[in-house]
Parts: C-alpha cells; structure tokens; sequence
C-alpha cells in the first residue's frame, strides 16, 4: 500500500501561516501530479490545490494569492504554503497522489489537523 506521510498542521491564530509537507514514495512522486483537499466537519471535501510533475499548478478560488503549492522532486515531497489564514479555513488536510491537474488520483494520505482561532 502507497502511503503518503503528511505533517505541518497545528493552532495558529487568524493571519497566520504554517506549511504542511507531504512525502510520497520516489516510484510514485516522480510520475503523478500531487494535491491538496480539506474537509471541515460536517462537510465534503473539497479540493484546495494541485501541481503536476512540470510545476503547473491550479487553486480553488478561496485560496488564490494565500495559499502556494510546491513540489521538490529532489525530496518526493510537496508542501502546501498556508498565509494570512482565517477561520473559515479550519479544516483537516489531506496529500493527494495521481490524476491530473484538474482531477485527483486515488492515493490519499492520512491528514494533518489545520485550526485557525479568531
């Protein structure tokens, strides 16, 4: 089983940012485009960004000119930047493997806990 091994999450206060790392196998993070979702309770989950293996990158509107998504091929890992955030984004994030760029893969990781307090 592909495991994607995410990290970054925690507390931070509106405003504030923090990065969240995910690393993927080399065989798999060399050939797949990768993403970000969230899922706050009682929600679905929702994309939030995602980057092919060339460094396309594409946003879901909420998120545009506060969030960057990056991707070091040296490291198989992609980071997800995360400024000036508001309550609102509160949610657990979750790494995605595979797809393309406008559609996501079936590799999912375990999710890292973002709370942001006003």
């Amino acid at each position: 089983q592909v495991q994607l091994v995410e990290s970054g999450g925690g507390l931070v206060q509106a405003g504030g940012s923090l990065r969240l790392s995910c690393r993927a196998p080399e065989n798999i993070f060399r050939v797949v485009a990768m993403g970000w979702y969230r899922q706050a309770p009682g929600k679905e989950r929702e994309l939030v960004a995602r980057i092919t293996t060339d460094g396309r990158t594409m946003y879901v509107d909420s998120v545009k000119g506060r969030f960057t998504i990056s991707r070091d091929n040296g490291k198989n890992t992609v980071y997800l930047q995360l400024n000036n955030l508001k309550p609102e984004d509160t949610a657990v994030y979750y790494c995605n493997a595979g797809g393309s760029l406008w559609s996501r893969g079936a590799i999912w990781g375990q999710g890292t806990q973002v709370t942001v307090s006003s």
